[in-house]
């Protein structure tokens, strides 16, 4: 594990988990307090993500059962505990990639547009409107949080190629 110093303590570079591994395909529980625990939760997993040169990560991609969920595009960093859609409008179809299946690129449908809700950084429940990328992103880590892959959405021939041939 790779080390960096930064704001006087340390980040750690997490460990990806890989499909098939089954913690992908688990469902994460919810948390109960942002604490100094889920804070640094936050921080690796955006240190990772970005190490690793993503736009998004869930907990469960690092090995937690835990429902949090990282994002950066660009356009400033995201950290949700308990996110959750409730909001969906349009429509729109991207090749998606993960960095739990790297051999994968799949086409995916989703919202064009989505409002989420969750926990902040500090604890404060926020709501986030987004469009784009960074819903495309938010609805991503969020079927991660269900124990749902960017697999699922192949049609069922591909998804057992994948899944037996790959």
């Amino acid at each position: 594990m790779s080390k960096r110093r930064d704001n006087a303590f340390t980040q750690h570079i997490l460990e990806i988990r890989k499909y098939p591994d089954k913690i992908l395909r688990k469902r994460c529980e919810d948390i109960e307090e942002v604490a100094s625990y889920e804070r640094k939760i936050f921080s690796e997993m955006l240190f990772t993500m970005k190490y690793f040169k993503g736009i998004g990560l869930a907990a469960p991609q690092v090995g937690l059962l835990k429902k949090i969920i990282v994002a950066d595009i660009g356009e400033g960093e995201i950290m949700l505990a308990n996110p959750k859609i409730i909001k969906l409008k349009g429509k729109d179809k991207m090749v998606e990639g993960c960095l739990s299946i790297p051999q994968a690129q799949v086409d995916v449908e989703r919202a064009y547009e989505v409002i989420v809700e969750g926990l902040n950084e500090k604890g404060e429940q926020i709501e986030i409107k987004a469009r784009g990328l960074l819903a495309r992103v938010l609805q991503h880590e969020i079927d991660h949080l269900e124990g749902k892959l960017i697999i699922d959405y192949l049609p069922f021939l591909e998804r057992l190629r994948f899944k037996f041939f790959r």
